[in-house]
């Protein structure tokens, strides 16, 4: 069997197949152009690489946050769209789980950050042995205060990795000292291949499902559902006192 992963939860935009024993190829760009721009043509070339034919996969998995709204909708509406032409069932990947997979087997426990903005991270905690992979707390979208007061629970060494290290990593250091460990740049970004990892584990599990039913994870409201609800609530209190 055949997997494409699609990432595009973050800045970067990445592709990868694989099949049941190996990465047959991998793209992945870190750069200013959009996903809508850099998305297909990269799933055409990894295709090519591997010397695959769409009618050759089995199944498509795509990250489904957290992460930007709007790269989010990019990825999903590219993987939903090739999923229903080329008749695929697809499934959702965590992009903390992305992150946090390659460091399985790890002694530490490991949390990924994204940058949420807003002052908050999405994030998540997780503990690895040889045999299974366990998420202690999330998917959550938090301050990072908050994430220090749940890591502290456990008073362990903990990696951290993900694009929101460069912005939270002083504090980091303030609070755990040398219990804080950041993982290198080449680890802080999710990849198409782990994505499609992840999704053939769902394959075999029998996770997949049609495009349309295959939803999100947000974690939390967009800034135009925030502002719409404001706008909601100021209407239905003017309508409430008769003005």
């Amino acid at each position: 069997m055949y997997v494409l992963g699609i990432e595009a939860a973050t800045p970067v935009a990445a592709a990868g197949i694989i099949n049941r024993e190996k990465i047959l190829s991998e793209r992945l760009v870190n750069n200013r152009r959009t996903h809508s721009i850099n998305l297909l043509p990269m799933i055409k070339a990894v295709l090519e690489d591997a010397g695959l034919e769409s009618s050759d996969l089995g199944g498509i998995a795509v990250s489904s946050g957290p992460g930007s709204f709007t790269g989010l909708r990019i990825g999903l509406a590219t993987a939903k769209t090739l999923a229903q032409v080329w008749e695929l069932p697809i499934v959702g990947v965590s992009t903390l789980d992305t992150l946090a997979y390659a460091f399985w087997g790890h002694d530490n426990l490991v949390c990924p950050i994204l940058n949420a903005r807003k002052n908050e991270v999405y994030t998540a905690v997780y503990r690895f042995s040889n045999i299974h992979r366990e998420c202690l707390a999330g998917p959550l979208a938090i301050s990072i205060q908050e994430l220090i007061e749940i890591l502290d629970k456990y008073g362990s060494r903990v990696t951290f990795v993900g694009d929101g290290v460069p912005v939270y990593q002083e504090e980091l250091i303030k609070y755990f000292g040398k219990r804080a460990v950041f993982a290198p740049p080449a680890l802080s970004f999710p990849r198409g291949a782990v994505t499609a990892q992840l999704g053939m584990e769902k394959f075999k599990q029998g996770l997949g499902v049609k495009p349309l039913d295959l939803l999100p994870e947000y974690l939390r409201l967009s800034e135009a559902e925030v502002v719409w609800l404001r706008k909601q609530e100021a209407l239905k209190t003017e309508n409430e006192a008769g003005i």
